[in-house]
């Protein structure tokens, strides 16, 4: 996939499609399996929100046992990202789904709702574990393994309201200055970026529109099945006929509903994920501008003689250390995530590819089936015949 096509060259068969999708797996080296489960509500006085049960089971020497069960809610989840952004800020942070996704605090809680971000926090904490780096983080760790009461005093040992105000500032005012020399692959990084993010973003619509003509199309198929039903208890010759079709349409519609669960599950969260990639992706970019452009400000102060030249040399010194470490970081997991990307647009794309094949020739077996059936039907006689 190129940053201007998501048509790269077909197979000539869905079964070729899988296998050039497959990796050749090394040995299995997973230390660390992570399992968000169990969601429960809690009501108070302030506030009503959801906890999710974590369990970590892990053979790494740096726990202090091989299974840890702790609850955390979405705010706890939203502290890690944010640690793992300032701790890391040019790595590519696994995205969080949305705190609302759908508008209104009673829908909030649904079943279905909880559900799918269920998954998308599940996935979330894997994707973290399964990355080189970001799998090692403290604080990831602590998420991890610490009691509510724990985390809860751990949060409060980061730096304070004034220090992070200073950052923000310092951050704001690099991002206003904007950065000169940008290296071309960073240009060229940032221009992918934002032709991923155009035609993600369309994928994703359209994908969830045809989600929801596939449901009304659904909801109106299921009632034809019963007219069929009523239908033939007023047509004695034509009983069997429609009792026949009303069967047909039954078994085509659960194999739409199966179609529709094929798409919920497999695609249109892969999908809305990157999406949600792609708005990090944007976050990443500004974060490694600023470091060069604080860089950037240096160099130019030093230029004019603004400053202490002895001082901006040493300052310079470590920010080019700093602007090094953080297009390397960047890099290095740049290339990580488009092979994942790739692999699961492909992998999600081909699997709903193949469900829809499997859905026709169902829905086409099923009505030819019906037809061969009536076709054998022996003729009733025209009494005209007679005369």
């Amino acid at each position: 996939m190129d940053m201007n096509s998501f048509s790269p060259m077909m197979p000539t068969s869905p079964l070729s499609m899988i296998n050039q999708i497959k990796f050749e797996d090394g040995p299995d080296l997973k230390d660390l399996f992570i399992t968000v489960d169990a969601p429960e509500s809690h009501v108070t006085t302030i506030e009503t929100f959801i906890t999710y049960r974590i369990v970590t089971k892990t053979s790494r020497g740096e726990f202090d046992s091989s299974e840890f069960e702790v609850r955390r809610r979405y705010q706890d989840f939203l502290w890690l990202k944010g640690k793992l952004e300032e701790a890391h800020p040019t790595l590519i942070i696994p995205p969080l789904p949305e705190k609302f996704i759908v508008k209104g605090m009673v829908e909030r809680f649904n079943d279905d709702f909880i559900e799918t971000r269920r998954k998308a926090l599940h996935k979330f904490l894997n994707r973290i574990a399964d990355h080189p780096t970001l799998t090692f983080n403290e604080d990831f760790k602590v998420f991890l393994t610490a009691e509510a009461w724990e985390l809860s005093s751990y949060k409060k040992q980061g730096p304070g309201l004034l220090s992070r105000m200073g950052q923000t500032v310092r951050a704001v005012a690099s991002s206003m200055r904007g950065v000169k020399n940008r290296p071309d692959e960073f240009t060229e990084m940032n221009n992918f970026i934002e032709t991923f993010s155009q035609k993600i973003n369309l994928i994703d619509k359209i994908s969830q529109r045809i989600y929801k003509e596939e449901r009304d199309y659904f909801d109106e198929m299921k009632e034809y099945g019963p007219i069929h039903t009523l239908w033939s208890t007023s047509e004695e010759d034509l009983v069997d006929t429609l009792k026949g079709i009303a069967s047909c349409i039954d078994q085509c519609c659960k194999a739409t509903e199966k179609r529709m669960s094929g798409l919920s599950e497999a695609l249109l969260p892969v999908v809305h994920e990157y999406v949600l990639y792609s708005e990090m992706l944007v976050g990443v970019m500004k974060r490694r501008d600023q470091i060069q452009a604080e860089l950037d400000s240096k160099v130019e102060a030093l230029t004019y003689k603004k400053a202490d030249a002895d001082l901006l040399t040493e300052e310079i010194g470590k920010l080019e250390d700093k602007v090094e470490c953080a297009n390397n970081a960047l890099k290095a997991d740049w290339e990580r995530w488009r092979q994942n990307m790739q692999n699961d647009l492909r992998s999600a794309f081909t699997d709903t590819a193949e469900e829809n094949i499997r859905y026709y020739e169902q829905c086409l077996a099923t009505w030819e089936s019906f037809l061969t059936s009536q076709t054998d039907l022996p003729l009733e006689e025209d009494p005209e015949d007679k005369l």
